[in-house]
C-alpha cells in the first residue's frame, strides 16, 4: 500500500489547528477525510513558500482532515507532491502538479512539464 510519506497529522482542518500545528515554511500537504478510524487521502497539494497560509486557504471545504511535512527547497516539496499524486488514484485534483515557478525541471515520475 502506498504511503504518503508525510510526517505530521492527520488534524482536523481548522484555522486553528493550522495555526497550532504548521509553520510558515516550504511544504506538501494532503486533505481527506477520517472513516472507522482510518485517514483517507483525497487531494495532495504544496506550499513553495508558506505551507501554513495554503492550508488556511481550505479551511473549512469539504476536507475534514489534513496532514504535512516541511521540505527544504521547492524542488523537494513538489517531488514529493507528484509522488503522492502518481501514487493514489482517484484523488479529487484535476491537474498533473505545477512545477515551481522558473523550475525547469519536470516531474521526477512522469517528466511532465505542466
Amino acid at each position: 500500500m502506498p504511503s504518503t510519506g508525510l510526517s505530521y497529522g492527520p488534524y482536523a482542518l481548522t484555522s486553528a489547528n493550522v495555526d497550532k500545528y504548521v509553520s510558515a515554511q516550504i511544504g506538501t500537504y494532503v486533505l481527506g477525510h477520517e472513516s472507522n478510524g482510518s485517514f483517507y487521502l483525497d487531494y495532495v497539494g504544496r506550499s513553495d513558500t508558506d505551507v501554513n497560509n495554503r492550508l488556511k486557504d481550505w479551511a473549512p471545504t469539504k476536507y475534514q482532515m489534513f496532514k504535512f511535512d516541511y521540505f527544504a527547497t521547492a524542488k523537494a516539496a513538489f517531488e514529493r507532491e507528484c509522488q503522492i499524486y502518481h501514487d493514489f488514484s482517484g484523488l479529487d485534483n484535476d491537474v498533473h502538479p505545477a512545477r515551481p515557478k522558473g523550475a525547469t525541471y519536470g516531474c521526477p515520475h512522469c517528466r511532465a512539464l505542466d
